[in-house]
């Protein structure tokens, strides 16, 4: 399936493709704190629509994700693995989603903390 995001203004917009088949909240101290529930698709499959300057990066711990923001509005619409190459995954916020209907979607806990 085709779906559309964005931050809450709107200045940072995405497109993704591929099956919701259900998405993971992680307790590690960022995504706790956002409140994210994340699916992971192929780092090809997320298509920056707009993003401009105001794409923020934010790294911790090890660096290997780079947490994305919108520096005007604050949310967190994806994260994205660091390295290159075709096995890098992009972690969307299914929260900035359109028309998605959070009720039936599956979610998983993953212990991130302890990671």
């Amino acid at each position: 399936m085709h779906y559309r995001g964005s931050c809450h203004c709107g200045k940072v917009a995405f497109e993704v493709e591929g099956e919701l088949g259900g998405a993971v909240r992680c307790n590690c101290s960022i995504c706790s704190r956002k409140g994210a529930l994340l699916w992971a698709v192929p780092h090809r499959k997320l298509r920056l629509l707009a993003w401009g300057d105001d794409l923020g990066r934010y790294t911790f711990g090890k660096g290997g994700i780079a947490h994305r923001f919108c520096r005007t509005c604050g949310i967190h619409p994806f994260a994205e693995d660091v390295g290159e190459g075709s096995e890098r995954s992009a972690y969307v916020n299914i929260n900035c989603l359109d028309d998605i209907d959070l009720g039936v979607v599956s979610v998983i806990d993953f212990d991130g903390r302890s990671a």
